[in-house]
């Protein structure tokens, strides 16, 4: 038994019960995956960056949302790929809690992105001659400072009490750190680490409700003439899936770590683990990089110029 967190210095992570040759298999397929994430997120990022005339709300919240999937993964795959490599998996109590921090922080952020991204939506889809005034620059820019602000405050809140607990054990069983899991090891129970966690629930089920809402206006709007179901096709299909991939992924989390069950195979529980800094960081950049005219015609013409000057 530990009786103080001091004494505890690092937690042994599960899951990398592979052979060698497994591990050089599963190094090579990540490290692809983690490249395409980089290159998509990135063409993306630079391509509404250096135009100018995507210098609009929903490129801007676009933007932001590509930026919180580098930021998210950047606290998976780097310790990751060092596990594969090392029979020993271990990590630093205080680099527990900044991985913890760093991928549900950045999972959170992408909930309330998505969910400032409807709000764009609607207003240009229901209020279309309120658009530009309403979606100013001023609040824009609100609307991107509440979508990083609100998920780092939440978390930092959440890791605060965690600190604060007496942990009577050092084994995650899951490939990377979570605050969940480690309030699990806890002693005791925390009425304050509770009460965080369910205010930020609450938060969050408060972004859904808002998500559902604006949906159901922007279908029964776009629902009333050919032009609205095209607007609708063209602009908000794309923040649909990337809003189906995020939940499917939360849930595959939550899942795992609230029912995790052991009759389940050890790769069927990664997979669970991993899924949702897998599939929502490429399906992003992907599918607005080839629904969105604006950033296909941007991206394509870049790439024909250098074809033309080679």
């Amino acid at each position: 038994m530990m009786n103080n967190v001091s004494v505890l210095t690092f937690f042994t992570l599960s899951g990398l019960n592979y052979t060698v040759q497994h591990r050089i298999i599963l190094f090579a397929l990540t490290l692809l995956c983690y490249l395409i994430i980089w290159i998509l997120n990135v063409v993306v990022i630079i391509t509404i960056i250096v135009d100018q005339r995507l210098h609009e709300a929903m490129y801007i919240f676009l933007c932001n949302l590509c930026i919180n999937g580098l930021y998210g993964t950047a606290g998976f795959y780097p310790k990751f790929f060092k596990d594969l490599l090392s029979p020993f998996h271990v990590v630093s109590y205080a680099g527990c809690l900044l991985q913890s921090f760093v991928i549900y922080s950045s999972s959170a952020s992408e909930l309330s992105v998505l969910a400032v991204m409807s709000f764009d939506r609607y207003v240009a889809i229901c209020r279309p001659l309120e658009y530009h005034s309403v979606m100013t620059r001023q609040r824009i820019s609100l609307l991107v400072a509440f979508s990083w602000l609100l998920p780092l405050y939440c978390m930092f809140s959440n890791t605060m009490t965690i600190v604060q607990l007496k942990l009577c054990g050092s084994h995650i069983p899951k490939l990377y750190c979570s605050n969940a899991l480690l309030d699990k090891l806890a002693c005791s129970t925390s009425l304050a680490n509770a009460s965080v966690v369910f205010f930020s629930i609450a938060i969050y089920i408060v972004h859904v409700l808002f998500l559902l809402w604006t949906y159901m206006y922007l279908i029964s709007t776009c629902l009333k003439s050919k032009h609205g179901r095209n607007k609708f096709m063209n602009t908000c299909v794309p923040h649909l899936v990337s809003l189906i991939s995020y939940s499917f992924a939360a849930l595959f989390d939550v899942m795992y770590t609230r029912y995790g069950s052991s009759t389940l195979s050890q790769s069927l529980k990664n997979f669970m683990a991993i899924e949702f800094l897998l599939f929502p960081p490429i399906i992003n950049p992907l599918v607005y990089g080839l629904k969105l005219t604006k950033i296909r015609n941007r991206i394509l013409g870049f790439i024909q110029g250098q074809k033309e000057s080679v």
